[in-house]
């Protein structure tokens, strides 16, 4: 009989159900095998004029029915299908799930096909007085609620029968891992026996890509898209723009067990750690990232020596991938040159608040599976950053436990730790 408590004394956190959308596809079974065959998801944006823009390429959804109907109802789509998945996988019930929603996604502004036919239904006045006087007199709510930060979650909650209030979080790149973090501790606190965590992000826009590459944070090789995201290579220029969604069920171990659940991995450990150093730049001494990844091995209750695997934030940025080196060569000492790295972002591109649920799903596989997807495009490696990439190809190997990052801009850093089995 499996201990159904932690080493502080709460209860276990199980995963029985996964669901993931990324430019590779829908589903886990698509995803799963084109990341471990090294296929890239980035392609030439096609969504929206990109005449003149410095970066073309994206990692975006082009294929559901709403991947042309703006961000609100693409991130909608999104969480959606990976959480059907994920529910039907657990064998719960779609639509009376019976736990708590946790939602990342990606903060809301008004559609410009909204904004287009808000001003174009008048002609009085010019620009934001028109636009304002419009918007007063509507008398239906639809185009309101694509404004609303809470709306997609309330549809969630609507269409698999959640209980208690949704949560929504947008805690920049790490979003998705918070959204877990969440779940996990509701589960520990006794509140609920399982729960619904989801991060999901379709709002790769004009503006958004445009505000980005004034940050300088996107990559410009336009010409081979699929060559674009390098991470920790000595030319990385940038990460890539993308759109994805991946969904946890969760239940306490007890719950599962006693209702003949697959278990398909547990929950071992969360940490996090603000950064108060700038809103996009990492603290140079990496302080934070470091704690973070202390913080989620000591929630464990594992030690250094006991990850076998990293799943990198890995972005592709100069920054980024200096720091994350940085810390985790902090932490982990000389161990951190033979154990194996891998960034799913050289595939599926950054998908900024879905970041950290797609790539915890890729984990979970990942130990499941015992196959380490590769990073590819390492082709020109960094000679300040030295670690086991799992260049280009997949690689075979017993993988029982996974340490998943997550680093986001204004600070945010949240690591999780995952294990095969319980203990």
């Amino acid at each position: 009989m499996a201990n159904l408590n932690d080493h502080m004394g709460r209860p276990i956190v199980a995963v029985t159900g996964i669901g993931v959308v990324t430019s590779l596809g829908v589903g886990k079974a698509d995803n799963w095998a084109a990341l471990t065959s090294g296929k890239s998801g980035i392609h030439p944006i096609t969504r929206f004029p990109v005449d003149h823009l410095n970066t073309r390429i994206s990692g975006m959804v082009d294929f559901l029915p709403s991947s042309s109907q703006g961000s609100s109802p693409l991130t909608y789509e999104l969480a959606e299908t990976a959480a059907r998945e994920a529910v039907a996988e657990a064998g719960l019930d779609s639509a009376d799930f019976g736990g708590p929603l946790f939602l990342a996604s990606p903060p809301v502004e008004l559609d410009w096909a909204d904004r287009f036919s808000l001003y174009n239904s008048d002609k009085q006045d010019a620009g934001a007085e028109r636009l304002l006087r419009v918007a007063r007199a509507l008398k239906e709510l639809d185009i309101f609620e694509t404004t609303q930060f809470g709306s997609i979650a309330d549809r969630l909650a609507d269409r698999f029968g959640t209980r208690g209030l949704p949560i929504t979080l947008s805690t920049a790149c790490a979003s998705g891992a918070t959204a877990i973090q969440l779940g996990v501790e509701a589960i520990r606190r006794g509140e609920c026996d399982k729960a619904l965590s989801i991060g999901a992000d379709g709002s790769a826009t004009a503006e958004a890509l445009i505000r980005f590459s004034l940050l300088s944070a996107l990559s410009t090789h336009n010409d081979i898209p699929e060559k674009a995201s390098k991470p920790f290579s000595k030319d990385r220029d940038g990460f890539v723009l993308a759109e994805g969604s991946g969904a946890l069920v969760l239940e306490s171990l007890e719950a599962a067990l006693a209702r003949g659940a697959t278990i398909l991995g547990i929950m071992r450990g969360c940490g996090e750690k603000a950064d108060d150093f700038h809103r996009t730049r990492s603290k140079p001494d990496g302080s934070p990232a470091i704690a973070a990844v202390r913080a989620a091995l000591a929630d464990a209750g594992l030690g250094e020596d006991e990850i076998d695997y990293v799943n990198a934030h890995g972005t592709s940025t100069p920054e980024n991938d200096k720091m994350e080196h940085l810390s985790l060569s902090t932490v982990f000492g000389e161990r951190i040159g033979s154990m194996p790295i891998s960034s799913n972002k050289s595939m599926i591109g950054h998908t900024l608040s879905a970041a950290g649920a797609v790539e915890a799903a890729f984990s979970l596989m990942t130990m499941r599976e015992s196959v380490i997807p590769p990073t590819i495009n390492y082709d020109n490696p960094d000679p300040a950053i030295v670690l086991d990439v799992v260049p280009n190809k997949k690689r075979n190997a017993e993988v029982g436990t996974v340490l998943s990052n997550s680093f986001g801009f204004g600070g945010q850093n949240t690591c999780l730790v995952m294990a095969r089995e319980p203990v």
